[in-house]
């Protein structure tokens, strides 16, 4: 992978960076990292926001702009949002519904059949981030104090979901029929209201 998409990739799954720090994590030198950062922000793909400091310059925080996220879009999207646009004149609000709900059923029964063999809510956790990573949402896992924080840095269903809320909504229903009634599952974060990302607070019911 050449440098650029390595630089897109860092903002789009840890958020904004300074060049000092993406040149860290990159193993570049923060000049090149910098001539790299410019060229990116001519093609409208990164812009920054500059933090104020008690002595010297203000640093510059780089950022994915709406194109810059763009570049991360697939098929998926593509061929989501057609087959919605066709579905809605075709068979109405509940055609389309039908059409959610039966995509849900497919990923519940492929899921539940894969979590099942783990017997631990780690386990469990784990193979969802293994699951969700091959399906394109470019998952992690984070401990979070009240649970663990499921972070998905892409949607490979964006661009439909912004047009059809109801794929959101049955994401967040997924994981709650494959968790059951032992967790509370609350979405942290939207990326289709604003949000870098989307994310879920995974936690155990108090017994």
């Amino acid at each position: 992978m050449k440098t650029p998409e390595l630089i897109l990739l860092q903002l789009k799954t840890l958020g904004p960076h300074s060049a000092k720090m993406l040149a860290e994590r990159l193993d570049i030198t923060p000049m090149g990292i910098r001539q790299h950062l410019q060229s990116l922000e001519r093609r409208e793909l990164v812009c920054y926001e500059e933090a104020r400091t008690k002595v010297g310059r203000p640093t510059r925080y780089w950022s994915l702009t709406h194109q810059g996220h763009a570049e991360f879009a697939d098929c998926h999207d593509t061929l989501a949002t057609a087959l919605l646009e066709s579905a809605h004149p075709l068979f109405g609000d509940e055609g389309v519904e039908q059409l959610i709900s039966e995509r849900e059923e497919k990923l519940y029964q492929r899921y539940a059949e894969e979590l099942s063999e783990e017997t631990s809510h780690q386990g469990r956790l784990a193979r969802l981030v293994r699951l969700r990573q091959h399906d394109g949402y470019m998952a992690e896992l984070f401990e979070h104090p009240q649970g663990m924080l499921l972070v998905e840095n892409h949607c490979p269903i964006g661009v439909a979901a912004t047009a059809c809320s109801s794929l959101c909504n049955s994401e967040l229903r997924l994981f709650h029929r494959l968790f059951g009634h032992g967790y509370r599952i609350e979405r942290a974060a939207h990326a289709i209201s604003g949000s870098r990302h989307c994310a879920y607070l995974i936690r155990p019911l108090e017994l």
